[in-house]
């Protein structure tokens, strides 16, 4: 029997990601599966959204414009290959992380594909993990307050960070020990010469 977790996501788990989501569970003594769950962005709200942003500067005196049909499915296609290209990934990352997922993509409200899925793989906990960005906190944790209310299982949100730049951090930490240093021995050496003419 697995222990299954379904990780709802809005854009591809990073490496460093898919490796600290596994590291919760490196002592699950049963085999551990991960189910990726993908939302496509919904492409006629996209549009409408631009064409409101649009319409606004109607009023100003700009041009109206015009979306037709064969726009408006290049757009559906062009997300669903980008939301394809997300998971593949996703999945990618957490392979490299030693563990065993599989995934999809849903046209369908997150939420309600995520309670389904977790109910059809018997999900024992879930994870929504969301960019780090102040809006996008404030609107994803209704997804997981809503999973909450809706789930019989533990629902856990991370935020995404991706990975550190250890080098950077290294560097900065050396040149901070540098300045210090240069600190104590200009003023060691400034209240030796003082000292020494007095």
């Amino acid at each position: 029997m697995s222990y299954n977790i379904v990780v709802l996501v809005e854009e591809p788990v990073a490496d460093w990601d898919a490796r600290q989501i596994v590291a919760l569970h490196a002592d699950t003594p049963e085999p551990v599966r991960y189910h990726v769950l993908i939302p496509v962005e919904d492409a006629a709200s996209r549009v409408e959204s631009t064409i409101g942003s649009l319409a606004a500067s109607e009023v100003m005196g700009t041009a109206a414009m015009y979306v037709d049909e064969a726009d408006l499915e290049r757009v559906h296609e062009e997300i669903r290959a980008a939301s394809k290209q997300s998971l593949a990934q996703s999945l990618e990352a957490f392979a490299k992380a030693g563990a065993q997922a599989g995934g999809e993509v849903t046209a369908t409200d997150p939420l309600d594909r995520l309670c389904a899925l977790s109910q059809e793989c018997g999900a024992a906990e879930i994870i929504i993990l969301t960019r780090s960005h102040v809006v996008a906190e404030l609107f994803h944790v209704d997804w997981t307050a809503r999973a909450r209310r809706r789930l019989k299982v533990p629902v856990l949100h991370l935020l995404a960070k991706g990975e550190p730049d250890w080098e950077s951090e290294v560097e900065a930490e050396h040149a901070a020990e540098a300045a210090e240093r240069a600190r104590r021995e200009t003023n060691g050496g400034a209240a030796g010469t003082t000292s020494g003419t007095a």
